[in-house]
């Protein structure tokens, strides 16, 4: 493995270590190891939450931009997140409607990954010219996608007694203290084999990036990886929005940061973009415990957007300069 990628490696795990160990003592009025062990076990759901959900988005993003050839897709402007949100948005009005019982439903995980899986093909469908696919229009029509899908949520919201109030919080992300130990072993469980997945298709994923004859020629089996692509990156999005609801940027952004520091090989995408999701996911946990608000703590999609948007504005404004010398 080159040097510039080993470190770029090296310095993701350390933020994330750095975060996480920050995220373990933050939380009380002053810093420390909790003597309450629960408290101790709430902390551990975040940080293992927040790797789970930051790696998934971010290994999604890389796969997205892989597949589509589009440095812009993401699950969030793919309208992944939007199409999880939704789905789980239904399924909480389902339930109400069976039940009576108000909130977001337990076993969300399904939703999520159904409604993923859906707007992703709706996009892929869509954005196709004589079965090519067309970067400018995938853009154009992921993002109208999105909006369409999250207008509806809302009408669903407001079908519901509480006007969705119970599910608004969750769709500007959240990260609960009771997350089902089940839930985030499986969860770490994908993300971990999608990653060994990725690694080992990373040569066949920057062949991908030439044209489909030179891809071919050079023995990539493209119909196989783009099919990896799509299932991997829609189970993870739908794994990140049941656990934390949607979040912003931390797809788009992070794939883009390892990038600029390790350089194109996906080899050493795959395992520095999930480092450095998970490691943003915490910091934005870390800052939503650390703001004491009025009114409670922020959602923390508030944060990856505070933080994720003027990064990318950054690096596009970084590209364009470097272009125009």
């Amino acid at each position: 493995m080159p040097r510039r990628a080993l470190l770029t490696i090296l310095a993701s795990a350390a933020a994330l270590t750095l975060v996480s160990v920050f995220r373990l003592l933050i939380g009380g009025d002053t810093l420390g190891w909790p003597s309450d062990p629960a408290i101790a076990g709430f902390r551990l759901v975040h940080v293992a939450s927040g790797v789970i959900v930051g790696g998934g988005l971010a290994l999604a993003g890389v796969l997205l931009q892989s597949m589509l050839r589009n440095p812009l897709a993401s699950p969030d402007l793919m309208g992944l997140s939007a199409g999880a949100g939704l789905a789980v948005t239904i399924s909480s009005y389902v339930t109400f409607l069976a039940t009576g019982a108000v909130g977001v439903v337990n076993n969300a995980e399904i939703a999520a990954l159904v409604g993923s899986f859906a707007a992703l093909a709706v996009v892929y469908t869509l954005s196709q010219r004589s079965w090519l696919i067309d970067p400018v229009a995938m853009v154009l029509v992921g993002v109208v996608v999105s909006f369409v899908l999250g207008a509806l949520t809302v009408f669903v919201q407001n079908l519901m007694p509480d006007r969705g109030e119970s599910a608004r919080r969750w769709l500007m992300g959240r990260l609960d203290d009771d997350t089902p130990t089940t839930t985030l072993a499986i969860s770490g469980g994908v993300l971990l084999v999608s990653t060994m997945m990725s690694v080992a298709t990373g040569r066949w994923m920057d062949a991908s990036a030439m044209s489909e004859d030179e891809a071919r020629s050079a023995g990539v089996p493209l119909g196989g990886l783009r099919a990896m692509q799509f299932v991997v990156s829609g189970v993870l999005t739908g794994m990140a929005v049941a656990i934390a609801g949607p979040l912003g940027f931390v797809g788009l952004i992070c794939p883009h940061l390892a990038r600029l520091a390790a350089g194109p090989s996906h080899r050493t995408l795959v395992i520095a973009s999930p480092l450095l999701g998970a490691a943003l996911v915490v910091a934005a946990d870390c800052a939503v415990k650390a703001a004491r608000l009025g009114g409670g703590h922020l959602p923390i999609g508030v944060l990856t957007s505070l933080i994720g948007g003027p990064l990318f504005i950054w690096l596009l404004l970084r590209e364009r300069a470097s272009m125009i010398r």
